[in-house]
């Protein structure tokens, strides 16, 4: 046995040493399915995981092969890890988020009385915008870690984000909603509805009660009615939303939690995962890496012209042999395809050592290879996983 100390991989230390794994980026980076495949490694080192997903494309659960079309947690069964070549001794369970669910659940426990809960679960416009209120998705995200973040059935807890286009959205979203509610806007609302349990314009300055009576020409009395009693009920959530968004943003700042950011080797792509990396470092935020996925790798060997057209030969051989016949240009399309394969690899090295060079002394740079195939059962993410356990940081060069 050596007697050389056993060193962690950054993802392998990680999964061992935190209790939260948050994975961000741009969409199209493969994200969701790093998402997954994290699980899946923490699932084989032993880990009872959850995966949070607000992926809209459910390739998390297409992935799995499990059905996710409700809110519920659903645990993938152990033989399939098993038949895929990738036995595990712990557990992965997914859930999909369900925003307004998780509004809901929310409203129910800070409302003053189930009473008024009732009432606002009750309101066709609450019922409308639980749901698409810019921010909300975000918000709700949060909530919905921190209250699976403690829950005695798993070791783990991995959030996959939504692809967001502004870093800010994802991370500002509490403090946005508790902005929002606290807003001079809704002040309005809430005069004139509190005073009598209905909405009136009367008790409002001549200024707000002119422009709140065009706009009920516009959208009718019902709605801005509905609107009064939305946000006076909101109003009386205030309290329980300002604490609970106090409490998600510390929790995000804490030890527990580390942030990844993913990126595809694109310029534009490791350019908005920089921009992430930058605001994480700004807001405190623990990262816990900068992944480069799906890289290409150079062929190997090198692309001597007798080696090119002895590929060409035997490829023209075995065409013959089946009956088939050769064109012409082969021998030089395949030394193109060789060529731009290097060409495209020689571009993400680049893109690698750029990173390591700036943000290695700040955190591990991890690169994970492009697979031949798109990752779309367990048998691929087994494999994405072993690729994430083994991945050592990228080294700055000088």
């Amino acid at each position: 046995m050596s007697n050389e100390a056993y060193v962690q991989a950054p993802i392998e230390s990680l999964i061992e040493s935190h209790r939260v794994l948050v994975t961000c980026g741009a969409g199209g980076v493969g994200k969701t399915t790093t998402a997954a495949a994290l699980g899946v490694a923490a699932a084989r080192r032993g880990k009872r995981v959850l995966v949070l997903t607000i992926d809209p494309a459910r390739r998390l659960a297409e992935s799995l092969g499990i059905d996710m079309q409700s809110a519920e947690a659903m645990t993938v069964d152990p033989q399939r890890f098993e038949d895929a070549g990738f036995p595990a001794s712990g557990s992965l369970t997914a859930m999909m988020l369900d925003t307004k669910r998780t509004f809901d659940e929310l409203v129910r426990k800070h409302s003053s009385s189930p009473e008024r809960a009732e009432k606002l679960l009750g309101n066709k416009l609450y019922q409308q915008i639980s749901s698409s209120l810019a921010g909300t998705q975000e918000y709700m995200a949060m909530e919905k870690l921190v209250a699976v973040k403690d829950d005695p059935r798993f070791d783990l807890v991995i959030l996959d984000t939504p692809p967001t286009p502004n870093a800010l959205d994802f991370l500002d979203a509490p403090q946005k909603l508790v902005d929002a509610l606290d807003s001079a806007a809704m002040r309005w609302f809430i005069e004139a509805f509190e005073s009598s349990g209905k909405f009136s314009l009367n008790i409002l300055a001549k200024s707000a009660s002119v422009v709140l009576k065009g706009l009920g020409k516009i959208t009718g009395g019902e709605f801005l009615a509905d609107m009064a009693e939305v946000l006076a009920q909101l109003d009386d959530l205030f309290g329980g939303f300002k604490e609970r968004a106090a409490a998600v943003q510390r929790f995000l700042a804490s030890d527990d939690v580390r942030f990844l950011v993913v990126a595809s080797p694109s310029p534009v792509a490791v350019q908005e995962g920089l921009f992430f990396a930058g605001r994480l470092r700004a807001s405190r935020m623990p990262c816990g890496g900068f992944i480069l996925n799906q890289v290409h790798l150079a062929p190997r060997g090198e692309a001597s012209d007798a080696m090119l057209a002895e590929r060409a030969r035997v490829y023209a051989a075995g065409l013959v042999a089946e009956g088939g016949t050769l064109e012409d240009d082969a021998g030089e399309r395949i030394a193109n395809a060789y060529e731009d394969a290097h060409r495209i690899a020689e571009r993400d090295a680049k893109l690698l050592a750029d990173l390591a060079r700036d943000w290695s002394s700040t955190m591990p740079v991890l690169r994970v290879p492009r697979l031949a195939h798109d990752v779309h059962d367990v048998g691929l993410l087994g494999q994405v996983s072993e690729l994430l356990l083994t991945a050592e940081p990228v080294v700055a060069v000088a």
